[in-house]
């Protein structure tokens, strides 16, 4: 049975967090919200959560998990990031953008796309999860809450506790979220290229 936490979604309260915080740090699966979508998370070095998120989600080891990070100085400790990247990651974070980037030596090789070294990464833009990762002091290892055969995300937190209080350790409450995913962004050729167009307009 998981810890079922109701937090304020644009005050989140510090000691609920700090609970949901330390769960994760003890290799707990999490599922909370962020600016898209409720998502699936754990810490970052941990391959047992892993590999329950991909039993929940259904899906194999070459499913790719997106690092959650606080700011911008985080990504860049993961991912390598020349100039005009950075540029473009200044001007669209924090917010609802996955960016595929070349990972750095500090990725675990398990987290990289197999065969183009590549990471993805976001800053999300929400109270909940900036909080979260802010108590954690490391990024978190997510997948969107999307359950096997469903079209779209859950996005109920009722819903979410039905189909999941037997199989994460903490369910963070933060109301209703949306269904449209974040805009995947590659970054890893010479001009940026739009490969999922969700929520977030990168055109802008």
């Amino acid at each position: 049975m998981s810890d079922y936490l109701s937090i304020h979604p644009e005050n989140p309260q510090q000691r609920l967090i700090a609970k949901a915080a330390e769960i994760v740090r003890k290799g707990g699966v999490i599922a909370y919200p962020t600016d898209s979508v409720y998502a699936i998370g754990c810490h970052i070095g941990d391959k047992q959560a892993m590999d329950r998120i991909r039993a929940i989600r259904q899906v194999d080891k070459n499913h790719n998990f997106t690092l959650m990070c606080r700011d911008l100085s985080e990504l860049a400790s993961y991912a390598r990031v020349d100039n005009s990247a950075f540029r473009s990651l200044k001007a669209h974070t924090p917010g609802p953008f996955t960016f595929i980037l070349p990972a750095t030596s500090e990725v675990p090789r398990r987290l990289m796309h197999p065969k183009r070294k590549t990471i993805g990464l976001r800053v999300p833009d929400s109270p909940i999860a900036q909080s979260l990762l802010e108590e954690l002091g490391e990024p978190m290892m997510s997948v969107t809450l999307i359950m096997p055969g469903d079209e779209y995300p859950l996005s109920d937190p009722y819903d979410i506790r039905a189909a999941l209080e037997m199989h994460v350790d903490v369910l963070i409450d933060g109301g209703h979220c949306g269904l449209e995913p974040t805009t995947v962004v590659d970054m890893t050729g010479p001009v940026p290229e739009i490969t999922r167009q969700g929520m977030g307009d990168f055109s802008a």
